[in-house]
């Protein structure tokens, strides 16, 4: 599997252009939890919107088209971008220079959270299964 998604990640990049890192993520706003009782359900549904995404209409955070399920999160010498992890179809890409900095969030759920936040202000949450992944992200954007 581990060899699918790193051709994936590398798939239609640009001449010259450097893959830095890869990994599989789910868009907040699209997560889907596991629960027993309405409570659950309810408060499955509002961390899935509140939190999920932030900035005005036609913010570049805004311009991110609806997802459902995982993808790849994919940063190279020239974009970051989402990326189907079977077959590296972009789903969304923006330059580089757009992503200001990552924030590792609190941890509610099995997942790691973290938002991707760009230069006007808006960003995005995700989740991720290993805290490391977060950690070599911002590394790499700030």
């Amino acid at each position: 599997m581990s060899e699918l998604r790193e051709r994936a990640a590398r798939h239609q990049l640009a001449p010259g252009e450097q893959l830095l890192a890869y990994a599989s993520v789910v868009p907040a706003g699209s997560a889907k939890g596991v629960s027993v009782n309405l409570g659950g359900v309810l408060a499955n549904g509002l961390m899935n919107q509140v939190g999920a995404r932030g900035g005005m209409a036609g913010s570049i955070a805004s311009q991110m088209p609806g997802t459902s399920g995982a993808l790849l999160l994919r940063v190279t010498d020239q974009r970051v971008g989402l990326v189907k992890p079977l077959d590296g179809t972009p789903v969304w890409e923006v330059p580089r220079t757009w992503v200001a900095r990552i924030e590792r969030r609190p941890r509610l759920q099995l997942m790691a959270r973290f938002r991707v936040h760009y230069a006007d202000g808006s960003w995005l949450a995700f989740l991720t299964m290993r805290r490391r992944n977060i950690e070599r992200f911002r590394a790499l954007l700030g």
